[in-house]
């Protein structure tokens, strides 16, 4: 099974897609369900707006360094090139377990989104990235929703 290419506009898109995937049954090209995918996205949707997990005390330091200097340019290559790399480590409480129900992520997905284009507040930083504004993070977040969706291909 080959991965899709996909590229999304909006968030709302990446909705449509995850909706259409729902509807019409999927493949998987990688190892993720769409309830994994989906849950996954919406926790990584809501982590600017309220917080991201606490980054284990040994690894803080690290993660300092990697905001510092190399975090912007992974930003922008991610955002310029619509990249996301295969097979990186995320945090393990942002993964739905595999016997995720897909339509219940789907519809938290939609939450997610929705609650991320009405938030006026502040965007908290990125623990890799650093600051961004919030058109920022809604670019690194449609390169996201496209990455995982890639390995879900439509049935038909």
């Amino acid at each position: 099974m080959t991965r899709r290419q996909l590229r999304f506009d909006t968030l709302a898109d990446a909705v449509r897609d995850a909706e259409t995937l729902l509807a019409n049954g999927y493949d998987k090209a990688g190892k993720w369900s769409l309830g994994q995918c989906c849950g996954h996205l919406a926790n990584w949707l809501t982590y600017p707006l309220d917080g991201f997990p606490k980054i284990p005390l040994v690894l803080r330091p690290v993660m300092w360094v990697m905001r510092k200097t190399i975090g912007r340019p992974k930003y922008e290559r991610y955002v310029r090139e619509q990249t996301f790399p295969t097979g990186a480590p995320t945090v393990p409480q942002s993964v739905p377990a595999p016997d995720a129900n897909d339509a219940e992520a789907v519809a938290k997905l939609k939450a997610a989104v929705e609650r991320y284009e009405a938030h006026a507040g502040p965007i908290r930083p990125s623990p890799l990235f650093g600051p961004l504004t919030k058109d920022e993070a809604r670019k690194m977040q449609l390169v996201h929703c496209a990455h995982h969706l890639s390995f879900l291909v439509p049935k038909g």
